[in-house]
């Protein structure tokens, strides 16, 4: 279970950098073998966002480490287009990026995305389209498809969005 979620160290890296072995590894078995190619995330990309203050860790009961991802308030680049559909609204949002887990608890997506929930009512992700574990996961918790956004590589990206404004806190 997950006890608590932090901003994640530098001293914390190996372990990131080995959470997003294991995400890739998931994600090629469960038919999503396009969308971290390379060794993407590389640990000087990681670096950077952890000395931004945005790369965050899950630990167990425990304190083991055993989740990883990236929360970003304000505007993303990104998202400034849509195509296919729309954002919910244009109020300030917070982004949820790279997701990984060390598949050791069950829940850490959900987790994750309870707490930056809590931080800002109105989240911004995307997902890979064959990322059908992701999708579920967004389903799940409420999140609204509103269409296509393309990530800086040109390739596309499914994009959700949760707001108190339409959905309930559960």
């Amino acid at each position: 279970m997950i006890t608590r979620i932090r901003p994640t160290t530098r001293g914390d890296l190996s372990e990131v950098m080995e959470m997003y072995a294991i995400a890739r590894d998931f994600m090629c078995r469960t038919g999503n073998a396009s969308q971290w190619i390379d060794g993407y995330p590389p640990a000087a990309y990681i670096t950077a966002e952890i000395d931004a203050g945005h790369s965050f860790i899950c630990e167990n009961e425990t304190g083991e480490l055993v989740g990883t991802f990236c929360f970003i308030m304000g505007d993303d680049p990104t998202y400034e287009n849509i195509y296919g559909g729309q954002w919910l609204n244009d109020d300030l949002y917070g982004t949820v990026h790279r997701m990984a887990s060390s598949g050791k608890e069950k829940g850490v997506a959900e987790a994750c995305f309870r707490w930056c929930f809590a931080q800002c009512r109105n989240i911004r992700v995307d997902t890979h389209r064959d990322n059908r574990v992701m999708r579920q996961i967004l389903g799940k918790l409420g999140f609204t498809y509103c269409g296509i956004i393309y990530v800086s590589n040109g390739t596309e990206r499914l994009a959700y969005q949760r707001t108190d404004k339409l959905n309930k806190i559960e």
